[in-house]
C-alpha cells in the first residue's frame, strides 16, 4: 500500500491538468487510497484500494457454526487480521456555497452508490468434543471475501488558493456474498490532491 501511494504521489505532476480529477487518503472504514473524477458538473465516479477492517467476534462465531470444519465441532475463539477493500462508486453532487455564505472555496454535498469487495483472514481454534472435556483445541485458518452494494452521503470542501479538497463521509454496507443481509456502517475522512 506504501508503493501504490507513493506511485501515486510522484505520478501526479506528470497526469494531465483536468481540474477534476483527484487522489488522496481517506482515513476510517476502509482505509483507503482514492482516486475521484467528474464526468459531469454533479456526476462523479471515483475507485478506492485500501485495507478492510475486520467484522465483530459474534459474526465471525455465526460464521463457523454455520458452517463446521467437522460435525461435532465446539467454536471456542478467533482471531482475524485486516485484509484488502477494493470499491467502485458513483454519486451526485450539489453546491452548498451559497447556501452556507461560504465565501472562499466552495462547499458539495453528495450522495451515492457503488460496489464494495472485502477480504480478510480469520483462524478458528475449535476443539471436536464437549468444551468441558479438556480436548485439545484445532486451528482452521479461512479467507472471508465479502461482496456487496453500499450507499454513502458526504461533504467536501474545495478550497480557492489550494488544490486540494477535504472530505467526510458516513455510509451503509450490505453484504450479499458470505452472509447475505448482513450490514455494516462505514464511514471516514479524507483529503485528496486535485490535478
Amino acid at each position: 500500500m506504501k508503493k501504490i501511494a507513493l506511485f501515486l504521489f510522484l505520478s501526479l505532476p506528470i497526469l494531465t491538468l483536468a481540474q477534476e480529477r483527484s487522489a488522496g487518503l481517506r482515513l476510517g472504514e476502509p482505509l483507503s487510497i482514492t482516486y475521484k473524477d467528474f464526468i459531469s458538473d454533479y456526476i462523479s465516479y471515483e475507485f478506492m484500494f485500501g485495507r478492510a477492517g475486520v467484522n465483530s467476534n459474534s459474526y465471525y462465531q455465526r460464521d463457523f457454526e454455520n458452517n463446521p470444519p467437522e460435525s461435532n465441532s465446539f467454536y471456542q475463539s478467533n482471531s482475524a487480521k485486516q485484509g484488502v477493500s477494493l470499491n467502485a462508486r458513483m454519486a451526485y453532487h450539489e453546491d452548498f456555497t451559497d447556501v452556507f455564505g461560504i465565501e472562499q472555496g466552495y462547499l458539495l454535498g453528495y450522495g451515492g452508490a457503488g460496489v464494495q469487495l472485502r477480504s480478510n483472514r480469520v483462524t478458528y481454534l475449535y476443539t471436536v468434543s464437549s468444551v468441558n472435556t479438556g480436548a485439545i483445541p484445532k486451528q482452521e485458518e479461512r479467507s472471508n471475501v465479502d461482496f456487496g452494494p453500499e450507499a454513502f452521503v458526504g461533504v467536501e470542501y474545495y478550497f480557492s488558493d489550494l488544490p486540494i479538497n477535504v472530505f467526510a463521509e458516513g455510509g451503509i454496507f450490505l453484504e450479499l456474498l458470505d452472509r447475505v443481509g448482513h450490514l455494516k456502517g462505514q464511514g471516514g475522512i479524507g483529503v485528496r490532491y486535485i490535478f
